[in-house]
This record gives structure tokens, C-alpha cells and sequence, in this order.
């Protein structure tokens, strides 16, 4: 397994410069934010934003992500228009050697959290979900401003919003399998591993069906197309926000198989079922235990790319939420002592 940091381009606070000063990473989770959602990537812009990358001394490996159109979602009538343009993004992230693309099929929103700062006890923020607190967002004027949400017009989202209550999550599940279908020959032809992220929170938001939501759905997924390219991201907080969930049996369940192409790491508390915080990576500052996680990777000889996820706000730090750099990099040293350790430990 090999250390791997997000970056948001040029406008990110925390600059390729920085990253490359936190010992241990040489790679970098990228992505082009500025393309409309179904545009095809071209060759000419993966390549400029590698080698943007490489001028910094680091690499780019993994793409998070290329966002799916909704028509796609929702199974609608041209959807082989733009999953042919998804295909082609796959073969030009091939051709530029990008090896790693992290994707969700979540309609219409992102991850969602109803606090980007919810302060905890020791004056760090944090993002909070808290359910009860859904009925706050204000749909009047479209989408709200919140992280990774593309921007819908208020006339475009009621239009999907509508369109998604009619659908099953068997539909929204077959809609899925017919993507796979389409994109996974692809991706493994062009030596790109397909890595799906888990729905955040894992369950149905604003009346959305949701389907990646734990160890079944995931299951599923990749016995859909049977093939390495076809794998996970195995995402410790999205998928531990349910508590139901054995986050170290979910590791060894896809790790024994082969099929996880992507990790993010990182700790979360709850207060009730369905309200929690991200806490500090740390195993006793949260309710996951990353030594046994990490230990099933080790045992199944994982190799690919892991990356600390969202972390606190801490020492006056302002930025993308959940995206600073000082606990980010702390959590990350911590990962790195914790695999430093497992690994001697086995000899």
C-alpha cells in the first residue's frame, strides 16, 4: 500500500508544495473540476494536469473522480451518448497512464453533511451529519452551496428530484449493472481499475434511493462484471456511518477477493443512529479500529493507493471543508506509523 493526498487544483489552499513536504507521499488524488458533467476528458488535459503534478516532484495515480451524468442514473433514453463519452474519458486516462479513477453512483448529491464546522470539545470543526437537521436545506434557488454538489438551476433539480421519486433502487441497481456493462471492458482494456466509492451517508437522503451502502451492495457490484478492473474504494467513514456495519469484516471481505483498488481512511463518532462527526484518525478517538482494518489489507496484500480522508480544522486553518492540510497529514503519519508496524511485526 502506498500514500496518496488529495488535491483540489490550483485554487486549493494546500499546495502541491506543502504536499510534497509530508514525508512518505510521492502520489496525488487529482481531478479536472472545471469540465461540465458528460464532457469527454481529452488526452491534452489529463496530460497538462500530470504534468502539472510531476513539475512538483509528485505523480498523479488517482483520478476522484469523473462524475456520472444523471441521465446515465436514471436510465433515460440517451444514456449511451454519455457513457460513450465516459468510455472515452477511460481509454484517454489510459493513454496518459493514470492507472487509478474513484467514482460513485449517487444521484444527484454528493456526500452530504448538515454542519461543515461543527466545533468539538478541544475548539477544532468538524463535518457533522445529523439527520433531523435535512429539512434545513433550501432547494428554493437550486442546488446549495456544498462541497462536490454539481450546481443545479432550482427548475434543473426539482426536474430530477421528481424523476428519482418514481425509481425503485432495483431500477437505480439496473441502471447501474448496464453502465458496468458498458465501461468495465473498457477500463480493463485500457489498464484503468474502476474503484466505486460508498453512498455517504449510506442510506437514502431527500427521498434518493441509494444502493452502495454496505458489504451486500458491494457484493453485487462486483459480481456484476467479473473482472479486477471492476473494484471499490473501501472508504472507512462512509461506509462505518453505519454502524451495522463490521468495518474490518468489510476489509477482509473485498481484500481476500482483490477487488479494492482505492482506500480512504479516516475515523468517525456518533452521537445518535443517524448523527455523527469525523474524528481524528486515531483507533481511540473514534469508533473504528484502523490497526485491525489495516491489518486485513496486509494480510491480503493490498498494494494500491490510500489517502487520509476528511479531517478536522485545527490551528486557526480555513479551506475546503474537511480537506486542511494539518490533520489530514497528521492522520496520514499516524496510517504510515500503524502499516510501518504491521508490517515489521510480520517479518
Amino acid at each position: 500500500m502506498y500514500s496518496s493526498f488529495r488535491w483540489f487544483g490550483e485554487n486549493d489552499p494546500v499546495t502541491l508544495e506543502y504536499i510534497r513536504q509530508i514525508p512518505g507521499v510521492r502520489d496525488v488524488v487529482g481531478s479536472l473540476f472545471e469540465l461540465p458533467v458528460g464532457d469527454v476528458w481529452s488526452v491534452e488535459a489529463i496530460a497538462e494536469l500530470k504534468e502539472t503534478i510531476e513539475a512538483a516532484g509528485l505523480k498523479l495515480s488517482v483520478i476522484e473522480s469523473i462524475p456520472i451524468h444523471e441521465e446515465i442514473k436514471l436510465g433515460r433514453g440517451d444514456r449511451d451518448r454519455w457513457i460513450a463519452n465516459y468510455c472515452e474519458s477511460i481509454r484517454n486516462l489510459g493513454k496518459v497512464g493514470i492507472p487509478v479513477l474513484c467514482y460513485n453512483f449517487m444521484p444527484v448529491f454528493d456526500w452530504v453533511r448538515t454542519d461543515l464546522e461543527h466545533e468539538l470539545e478541544d475548539g477544532a470543526t468538524a463535518l457533522e451529519y445529523d439527520e433531523e437537521k435535512l429539512s434545513n436545506f433550501d432547494f428554493s434557488d437550486g442546488t446549495p452551496d456544498m462541497p462536490a454538489w454539481v450546481k443545479y438551476s432550482a427548475e434543473e433539480l426539482n426536474e430530477l428530484l421528481s424523476a428519482y421519486q418514481a425509481m425503485s433502487a432495483e431500477q437505480l441497481w439496473n441502471n447501474l449493472e448496464y453502465f458496468l456493462s458498458k465501461v468495465i471492458p473498457v477500463a480493463e482494456a485500457s489498464g484503468v481499475l474502476m474503484a466505486i466509492h460508498p453512498d455517504d451517508p449510506p442510506w437514502s437522503v431527500f427521498g434518493l434511493p441509494r444502493i452502495i451502502t454496505g458489504i451486500e451492495g458491494l457484493q453485487r457490484l462486483v459480481d456484476t462484471v467479473d473482472s479486477p478492473a471492476n473494484g471499490i474504494t473501501l472508504c472507512t467513514g462512509s461506509l462505518g456511518a453505519n454502524q451495522s456495519i463490521d468495518m474490518v469484516e468489510a476489509a477482509d471481505v473485498f481484500a481476500k477477493q482483490q477487488r479494492i483498488n482505492f482506500v480512504h481512511l479516516r475515523n468517525i463518532q456518533h452521537d445518535t443512529e443517524k448523527k455523527f462527526h469525523e474524528a481524528p484518525h486515531p483507533s481511540e478517538f473514534g469508533e473504528l479500529d484502523m490497526h485491525a482494518i489495516m491489518k486485513k489489507l496486509y494480510q491480503h496484500k493490498y498494494e494500491g493507493p490510500m489517502r487520509p480522508d476528511h479531517g478536522r480544522m485545527i490551528w486557526g486553518e480555513t479551506g475546503t471543508p474537511g480537506y486542511g492540510l494539518y490533520d489530514r497529514a497528521m492522520g496520514l503519519m499516524y496510517l504510515q506509523g500503524l502499516w510501518e508496524g504491521i508490517q515489521k511485526s510480520n517479518g
